[in-house]
């Protein structure tokens, strides 16, 4: 597992001052986190405290179930590290499953998470929210303020993508800030090359 130094990311990538004084509930949507990024996702959450997190999918983004099932031990070994960060913060969170998780896994060690269904809609605070991994199956969901998801770089209509970003969304005044993930992400998550972006 890469490493990478917290303080010095922190003084690279700017957090908006917006964010860390904001007195409105925050809303965190990540997707697609390599195991790499995870204390960059604690400290995230330790300073922003975010009241709700939403996760859509790839929980270990760098172990690729899908083609390698005899991963699981190391999968399952990293989701625990994961769910530890994610259910010993102070938010709701809800997980919606991606195509490289195993979800007996996530039901067997999850404690506080709340696991949905792709094409679930979720309101939160009046904000009403489609999510799914994929956004193929968001896009005849129109009724929503907004609609997460990860799994690729691909931009829909009402979309906030968390594999591009860390989404925050605050509540009631429902505006969006986001903050970049770590140099190198898009490489532990096992793309070689960004495609224009």
């Amino acid at each position: 597992m890469v490493s990478f130094n917290i303080s010095r990311f922190f003084r690279k990538r700017h957090i908006p001052d917006e964010l860390l004084k904001s007195g409105e509930a925050k809303l965190m949507h990540i997707s697609d986190t390599p195991d790499n990024i995870y204390p960059f996702i604690l400290n995230i959450i330790e300073k922003i405290e975010p009241e709700y997190i939403i996760h859509t999918g790839d929980l270990v983004d760098n172990i690729k179930l899908e083609r390698k099932p005899e991963l699981r031990y190391k999968y399952e070994n990293s989701l625990r590290h994961l769910l530890n960060i994610l259910e010993n913060s102070d938010a709701k969170i809800y997980i919606i499953p991606g195509n490289e998780d195993d979800i007996d896994i996530l039901k067997k060690i999850t404690t506080k998470s709340r696991i949905l269904r792709p094409r679930s809609i979720l309101e939160i605070e009046g904000l009403k929210l489609a999510l799914a991994h994929e956004p193929k199956d968001l896009l005849e969901l129109n009724d929503v303020d907004l609609k997460l998801y990860g799994h690729s770089f691909k931009i829909i209509p009402k979309g906030l993508n968390g594999l591009l970003n860390v989404n925050f969304i605050l509540l009631p005044s429902r505006k969006i800030l986001k903050v970049k993930y770590p140099d190198g992400t898009n490489f532990e998550r096992g793309y070689k090359l960004m495609r224009g972006l």
